[in-house]
């Protein structure tokens, strides 16, 4: 009897604090409503223009916070070089289409050039991703995980440099090919390179998800994501099966990249920092190693900034990393696995 009640006692605060965490969950839930509703109701022009703006970045954070997902959910590496990867690749297709090519405005060749450069610049960043797995990170997978994550801190930091010698200290400003032409539908303006953003990405993704679920060395992925001793004593080469995973990655990195490039037009040596960080931080938010959830999250991600800067109470552009990382916190505290996300344990 003095057992039962004493572990009655125990429990008392633990249902208190599950009380305390859903009640604080529902508030937040319902101020984000009541801002959404709030902004829709002021100015739907202003708030469906905002959320396209915001459709167009999360679209690109999607593709970044793929190479995030990949990498961890084979090798629980987080792989802090690959927003300076990505950072390369804009610069690569800047010099590519313009310098190389030499490819100044919007024509029929000039589009044709930058589908050129978009499969060079996915070939490029798949190609440096997976030297960099090879020299820095392949001889730490059995060590203990602080030495692949300074590592990973260390490469990011050498791209960072290779960055500013390529393009200067300063932001750089690059013509862009694609059409700048905009149409209207109900007083939402769409930009046509909105429309181009989605048929390039949506492609991308689709075939990534065909890659990792319905191809030989898509299952030879998610076996080596289980067990590598398991997969190595079935056969399958799990060394050029983590390369493989890198080349994915830096492929969807090096195509952000170009279309980052082309959108915003210009390029800046420590853009990987910030745009890597808030790509991770969509990667968490739909659940590290989920490659669905990193596309969720990357467009979630997306349409809370472009709705923190364009909506009618919205705080504005210089709250945009407050908000975004605000968000990571909160997800955080009240579901630590992500929105998609499944507690593993600890496979080390």
């Amino acid at each position: 009897m003095t057992q039962t009640t004493h572990a009655e006692v125990l429990r008392a605060p633990l249902r208190l604090q599950d009380i305390a965490l859903r009640v604080s969950a529902v508030l937040i839930l319902a101020g984000v409503t009541t801002w959404l509703v709030a902004s829709l109701a002021t100015s739907p022009v202003q708030f469906f223009s905002a959320a396209v703006a915001g459709l167009s970045i999360g679209a690109l954070y999607a593709l970044i916070a793929l190479g995030y997902t990949l990498v961890y959910g084979i090798i629980e590496l987080i792989n802090f070089a690959h927003g300076d990867l990505f950072m390369l690749g804009t610069l690569f297709s800047a010099f590519l289409l313009t310098t190389v090519l030499g490819q100044t405005g919007a024509s029929a060749t000039a589009w044709v050039l930058f589908l050129v450069t978009l499969l060079a610049a996915m070939a490029f960043c798949a190609t440096l991703n997976v030297g960099i797995e090879f020299l820095a990170y392949r001889r730490l997978r059995r060590a203990p995980r602080l030495a692949p994550l300074i590592t990973a801190v260390g490469m990011s930091f050498i791209l960072q440099f290779f960055g500013l010698k390529w393009n200067g200290s300063t932001q750089r400003q690059w013509p862009s090919v694609l059409p700048a032409e905009e149409f209207n539908i109900g007083g939402v303006v769409i930009s046509y390179r909105f429309i181009i953003i989605f048929a390039v990405t949506v492609p991308l993704l689709l075939l990534m998800s065909w890659v990792v679920t319905r191809t030989r060395q898509g299952r030879a992925m998610r076996a080596t994501a289980q067990d590598q001793d398991a997969a190595r004593l079935m056969g399958i080469d799990v060394n050029r099966t983590i390369s493989f995973t890198f080349a994915l990655g830096g492929a969807m990195a090096g195509a952000a990249g170009v279309m980052y490039q082309q959108i915003i037009g210009s390029t800046r040596f420590d853009l990987g920092f910030q745009l890597g960080l808030v790509a991770f931080t969509a990667a968490v938010l739909g659940g590290i190693g989920n490659l669905t959830g990193a596309v969720i999250g990357g467009i979630l991600i997306g349409l809370i900034q472009g709705l923190n800067d364009g909506a009618a109470y919205g705080l504005g552009q210089r709250w945009s990393q407050s908000v975004v990382f605000g968000i990571l916190i909160l997800l955080m505290v009240f579901r630590p696995d992500g929105l998609l996300g499944r507690s593993s344990g600890d496979r080390g």
